[in-house]
């Protein structure tokens, strides 16, 4: 086995110090910095929030809090491109270059078409030694929704199910059952926390009126939106949710004289409806419009398949438990899925318990290896 190198174990860290900011950052990446003098750590940070301070700065100024002396002695870590730009924080690249820092080794460039290079072209202008690619592949899997935003140019959609060994996702009278174990359960839960969104068809509302939250994991992440696709309000005051944020309903164009009974309730945005589908595209503008830029699609079957369809998926998660056989109602989403899943990457396989869980993306969502 080889051995980790000082660069590998310090992009190692940076990588965990930006996970700390799981669910977070939105609309932000997750990144973390690692500073360096003569093969010693001196500074760590990472960026905890959109608008917060970034990992780079962050880490240089724990440096300067030890009192760390010299010049031309310092390398940094991290695990995205510095940026150049200035948003609601200055460019770190305009606090790299005033430590200054010697070195840069970043894991991969920043996937925003409009800036990608652009921080290390700036570094290498003034001298700066920058070298990208050390743990790529890492960092880019701790980033994916924010590599596929950028290069979907839409919010980041998963689709999510539980499939029992035989292929079913309910009973064979449609009543919900658990599929999946405990420790597949809470994975699902932390899972939540990473995104802005989670959305059901109106039919898996009505049937098995889903909590929707996060309430087995107590981590650090969000409380995501709940979003219903509902072309026809046909949702009742009852069925939804009291506590956190608004839940949103899309309807069809025809079915706003109906908001009025649920506006107390709920939210209400109008999508274009052909008579059996919302047009997803669409969907995807409004999501990004409200800052919803993660939505976590939870069901049913024929929501899936709508979502397959029109090819607006950037990773599929499919929990599934090895030795149930429920022999009831089968995902209907099976067949969409099949001509899908034959393009797309699978990038994990995980056992939870007694279920496995197989992670696959969209091959314009993935960021490929050595990608400049």
């Amino acid at each position: 086995m080889t051995s980790l190198t000082m660069d590998d174990e310090c992009m190692r860290r940076a990588v965990e110090l930006a996970a700390r900011a799981y669910g977070e950052t939105s609309p932000n990446p997750m990144v973390g910095a690692v500073l360096t003098q003569n093969g010693r750590i001196v500074g760590e940070g990472f960026h905890r929030a959109a608008g917060e301070p970034h990992a780079e700065p962050l880490a240089l100024a724990a440096a300067r809090a030890r009192a760390v002396q010299g010049r031309g002695r310092l390398t940094l870590y991290v695990n995205l491109e510095p940026c150049c730009h200035t948003g609601r924080t200055p460019p770190c690249v305009d606090a790299i270059l005033a430590a200054p820092v010697e070195r840069v080794v970043a894991a991969m460039l920043d996937p925003n078409p409009h800036v990608a290079g652009r921080g290390v072209a700036r570094l290498r202008q003034q001298r700066v030694r920058v070298e990208v690619g050390c743990g790529e592949r890492q960092a880019a899997e701790l980033n994916h929704v924010f590599v596929a935003r950028q290069r979907r140019g839409r919010p980041f959609v998963a689709l999510k199910v539980a499939l029992s060994a035989d292929g079913c996702i309910a009973a064979r009278d449609g009543a919900r059952v658990k599929i999946t174990g405990d420790v597949a359960r809470r994975h699902a839960h932390r899972l939540r926390a990473g995104y802005d969104a989670i959305l059901v068809g109106v039919e898996t509302l009505a049937r098995d009126r889903p909590l929707l939250d996060r309430r087995l994991y107590d981590g650090p992440g969000r409380a995501p939106r709940r979003v219903v696709l509902d072309p026809h309000l046909r949702s009742r005051a009852e069925w939804l949710w009291r506590h956190g944020a608004r839940p949103l309903l899309f309807c069809a164009e025809e079915s706003q004289r109906k908001a009025r009974a649920l506006e107390a309730e709920a939210e209400i945005v109008t999508l274009p409806y052909d008579g059996t589908r919302f047009d997803l595209h669409a969907l995807a503008r409004e999501l990004e419009r409200l800052q919803l830029w993660s939505v976590l699609v939870e069901g049913g079957a024929r929501t899936h398949a709508a979502f397959l369809d029109a090819g607006v998926w950037d990773r599929m998660l499919l929990y599934r438990n090895r030795s149930y056989a429920l022999q009831g109602l089968e995902w209907h989403a099976a067949d969409a899925w099949r001509r899908e899943r034959q393009n797309a990457k699978r990038v994990e396989v995980t056992t939870l318990g007694g279920d496995t869980l197989e992670v696959f993306a969209h091959p314009e969502s993935v960021w490929l290896p050595g990608e400049r």
